[in-house]
């Protein structure tokens, strides 16, 4: 589920006149691919109403892509071939497909287009200058299109010729993806409904660190659940057993807890857990209190009383932002938590008691389980780029647009 936001600080569609011309797009079509096959059309999805749109204003839609993570040049596993027969499918258009991204091949496609039409250019990861967005790639790419649209949140933290460098040299715009993932973004975060509440999870803090210490600045309410909470748990001396723990970062998780305290953020920790000799699928658990953690257990999830206390916290909050499981959701038992807190989150979100923004792949992974994914506020499919924006980072593709003239 999504709602509108305030009108967006950057060009859009709505300032653009496409009729006639070749509009390359930036989407993010880097999804799961598995013999040959799509497995996860999600960010297929997003980007079908932006596509649409271009052609029926009569633009000549050019679309650029990456998929996987090939080392500068062609590799048949990561060939966007594949991701075109989906695209096909999924738009109900016919969707043409070129071998190459620059170069005699491109240049041919791009010029036999008529209005409305669709290309698919290949992988721009099969050359070396897009991630080193070199000037004579970012040219090739340029002479393809007369505008450029970014509609790739997902990939505009980073600085590549696609998605940064082309927009200084064709009037760029941001595409309707694009557009509601920074309109959400914005409203919910920098102009959120108060109390905040952020709930964040995964397996390490190592990952998150810059996360937390933005966070706990912006929100009212902090909880730190997953494999990462086990490290703040043991630096407050709670003893952790066999559980994933980075004991090297004690100190900086008592700092963290510290400095949350000072911005009157309130951090809060698991009270009790879900426990077992090992992770495997319906293994024997138990859930005790977290001062009764034995040597040979591993925390696994979230015990009941935790989940109370959280559900009380969205009670309490108007919004939530959500990175990250609480607990191995992807192993039952040890879901319970997890998917608890999404269907709490999402019957309070249907009722407009809260709004919820979520983001990463194992969030939506969990989400989708819980069957509350259509429920959230706003639900990113983005991942670095997401957390970046969390962290309060500029994002290469994004600022490339603030400053675009159309």
């Amino acid at each position: 589920m999504t709602k509108s936001g305030p009108t967006s600080p950057f060009p859009t569609l709505d300032d653009a006149d496409m009729a006639g011309k070749r509009v390359l797009v930036r989407v993010d079509l880097n999804v799961p691919v598995e013999n040959g096959v799509v497995t996860d059309a999600t960010r297929i999805d997003r980007i079908l109403p932006n596509i649409r749109e271009i052609c029926a204003k009569g633009g000549k839609v050019i679309l650029l892509s990456h998929l996987g993570r090939p080392k500068d040049a062609p590799d048949p596993k990561n060939s966007l071939k594949t991701v075109a027969v989906e695209l096909e499918r999924q738009l109900g258009s016919m969707v043409n497909f070129a071998s190459d991204c620059i170069g005699p091949v491109a240049k041919s496609a791009a010029a036999a287009l008529h209005n409305g039409e669709i290309l698919l250019l290949e992988n721009t990861r099969f050359h070396a200058g897009e991630t080193k967005n070199d000037p004579e790639f970012v040219n090739a790419l340029a002479e393809l299109g007369d505008l450029y649209v970014n509609d790739a949140f997902s990939t505009s933290h980073r600085a590549h010729a696609s998605t940064e460098g082309i927009a200084h040299k064709l009037p760029a715009y941001a595409g309707r993806t694009m557009q509601l993932e920074l309109e959400m973004l914005t409203s919910m975060l920098a102009h959120p409904e108060r109390p905040l509440a952020a709930i964040v999870g995964g397996a390490k803090v190592s990952t998150k660190l810059e996360l937390l210490g933005n966070l706990m600045r912006r929100v009212e309410f902090l909880f730190i659940g997953g494999g990462m909470a086990n490290t703040f748990l043991a630096a407050s001396g709670k003893a952790v057993g066999k559980s994933l723990c980075e004991m090297q970062l004690a100190d900086v998780a008592r700092k963290i807890m510290a400095d949350a305290d000072a911005a009157h953020c309130q951090l809060m920790l698991p009270i009790d857990a879900v426990v077992a000799a090992k992770l495997e699928h319906n293994a024997v658990s138990r859930a005790v209190d977290i001062d009764d953690i034995g040597e040979n257990d591993m925390i696994l999830d979230i015990g009941p009383r935790t989940i109370s206390k959280v559900v009380g916290m969205l009670a309490s909050a108007r919004t939530l932002v959500w990175n990250g499981p609480v607990g191995a959701f992807e192993t039952p038992p040890f879901n319970i938590g997890t998917q608890t807190i999404a269907k709490v989150a999402a019957q309070l979100t249907k009722v407009d008691a809260l709004e919820t923004i979520a983001g990463g792949g194992d969030t939506i992974a969990a989400l989708n389980q819980a069957h509350a994914y259509d429920d959230f506020t706003y639900v990113s499919t983005a991942g670095g780029a997401f957390l970046e924006w969390l962290e309060g980072k500029t994002l290469p593709g994004v600022e490339a647009l603030r400053g675009a003239k159309p």
